[in-house]
């Protein structure tokens, strides 16, 4: 697996629903939160500004709540990139306990054109050092 992105939330009263747990779009928008996040910590020494990333694909398995106050650390890494997509993968943790499990496939566009465009080595190496 590659390197593990990892960062915090604090669950607040924004993020609650009427079922007085997180809703389940703010998982959503935490993802690209944190996609965003991740790509600009890995390209903060080697900015990519010609390329943009759209999510295609979502898969989320809900197992557990969040509730008010509580802290959220969240876990993200990339796994298969090829031609165009990108996969990567998040997992939402309460203390040990694994409460979102997610899958989002990626695209990469050209910045100016926003069409689609192959990522390339130069890419290749930002989001799998390891390899």
């Amino acid at each position: 697996m590659n390197t593990v992105f990892s960062l915090t939330i604090k669950v607040s009263s924004e993020d609650i629903d009427t079922l007085q747990h997180v809703n389940n779009l703010v998982y959503v928008k935490w993802m690209d939160d944190i996609a965003t996040t991740h790509w600009s910590y890995l390209t903060k020494n080697n900015p990519l500004p010609q390329y943009v990333w759209v999510v295609t694909r979502h898969e989320i398995d809900y197992k557990n709540q969040a509730t008010l106050g509580d802290e959220i650390l969240v876990k993200t890494w990339v796994g298969e990139t090829k031609g165009i997509t990108s996969i990567r993968f998040m997992e939402f943790y309460k203390n040990d306990i694994l409460l979102v499990a997610a899958k989002t496939t990626w695209a990469m566009l050209d910045a100016k054109t926003f069409k689609p465009t192959r990522i390339r080595e130069n890419v290749l190496k930002v989001l799998q050092p390891l390899k």
